[in-house]
């Protein structure tokens, strides 16, 4: 196929990261390369948006743009997917799904809008194929159609990913509020541990000692042996029109044979947990990923546990926190918050706020040298763990605004 438009959506924050990533595996730039409000678009091949479903770890999804144009009320949107030649993506007798979003939308239904659309996309079709329309199915559809207004304009995508790309597809034991592993992705390379450029890592050894159900470890370790994000799933490119199986499987092929030895030794990663059941999810997840023997995970409370290696490196960790999880959860016994949730729940009194200052002053005492970076709502966290940040990077996590610390390690107090 021609060059397509492709917009990829990524957490609040993480934009430039993903344009790194796009350039790297599509090598295109200027103006065929966007860096945008909430996500990247990029002009390119087909064969192109194979090779970003696969490999992209900052994307949540891959979508090929099909129409954008002016509206006012629903029956514009109506004219402007009856346009579109649905007929070359998909059959009458696959099933399909719109969803739409809004930002400032003067219509008073998106119900309304959305069945709008899927009106003329079946009256296309009945046109087109004697008759014959494809049914909507809101579970499993063969086909993703996605939506999006704002004040005045629409544009409809067709998605090419199927399940969202923070599903790598080997996640099977998990706590109850896990990290999307896109997340995970995008602490690594805001850290500079990860270049999204240029895939390259920074060598460093890694630690996370609230490891939880492996995500931050298992996604370091994958990145630090060249595996494919998507290598343990399927993609909803698999049932459009254009899919060709002998091309997608010289693209697959061409992932395998770039990936590092796992045996072959590279960074080392570590993770731990005051749960030894998640530790076991964590264990069990990186077989299922292929980085067992890449990662190492190990049982202990965060405030006692010392530097699983001589000489430095990096600590990574995503408390628990606010919406993710209730604080009876983290500093109550028996709460409902995440199995293991983690250091907090055996470290701390009353609401859990003794638990940072005593982490801060393990840190200082036992990792000297090492450079620790802490995704978290409270931007009084720095203070709370008496401690001077050295950077802060503005992150998603979904629909909590974070930041990202970052706090440099040195022997005795870091503040002036």
């Amino acid at each position: 196929m021609n060059d397509l438009s492709f917009f990829l959506p990524c957490a609040a924050g993480v934009e430039e990261f993903l344009a790194q990533e796009v350039h790297a595996l599509t090598g295109r730039a200027g103006q065929d390369l966007l860096s945008l409000r909430g996500g990247v678009r990029v002009r390119a091949g087909w064969r192109d948006g194979l090779k970003l479903n696969l490999h992209s770890r900052l994307a949540q999804r891959v979508l090929v743009e099909l129409a954008h144009g002016p509206y006012r009320s629903e029956n514009d949107l109506y004219a402007l997917a009856s346009g579109v030649a649905w007929e070359i993506w998909f059959t009458p007798k696959q099933t399909f799904k719109i969803e739409t979003t809004a930002q400032h939308s003067p219509l008073q239904s998106l119900n309304f809008a959305t069945l709008r659309i899927k009106d003329a996309i079946a009256d296309r079709f009945r046109a087109k194929a004697n008759g014959v329309r494809p049914s909507i199915e809101t579970q499993w559809p063969d086909c993703r159609v996605f939506a999006h207004l704002t004040t005045d304009t629409c544009t409809l995508y067709i998605d090419t990913s199927g399940e969202p790309l923070f599903k790598r597809g080997w996640r099977q034991d998990k706590g109850d509020a896990p990290l999307k592993e896109t997340l995970a992705a995008a602490m690594l390379a805001a850290s500079g541990w990860w270049n999204p450029e240029t895939g390259e890592v920074s060598g460093q050894p890694l630690y996370d000692p609230c490891c939880g159900s492996g995500t931050i470890a298992i996604e370091a370790a994958q990145i630090a042996r060249g595996i494919a994000a998507g290598s343990l799933r399927r993609f909803g490119f698999e049932k459009l029109l254009p899919f060709q199986a002998h091309v997608w499987s010289a693209i697959r092929q061409e992932a395998t044979d770039s990936e590092r030895a796992v045996a072959g030794g590279g960074t080392p990663v570590f993770g731990s947990d005051v749960s030894h059941r998640m530790v076991d999810f964590a264990q069990r997840n990186a077989e299922r990923a292929g980085v067992a023997q890449g990662v190492e995970f190990r049982g202990g409370d965060a405030l006692q546990r010392m530097p699983p290696v001589e000489g430095g490196g990096v600590i990574m960790l995503n408390p628990p926190y606010g919406e993710r999880i209730a604080v009876g959860g983290v500093a109550g016994a028996g709460g409902g918050g995440r199995p293991g949730a983690r250091e907090a729940a055996q470290s701390t009194e009353g609401d859990g706020g003794d638990f940072f200052p005593q982490l801060a002053t393990h840190w200082k005492k036992n990792y000297a040298g090492w450079t620790a970076w802490v995704l978290t709502p409270d931007l009084k966290l720095p203070k709370l763990m008496r401690l001077k940040e050295s950077r802060r990077v503005p992150m998603w996590n979904g629909p909590i605004e974070c930041r990202l610390f970052r706090f440099d390690m040195v022997a005795g107090s870091a503040r002036k």
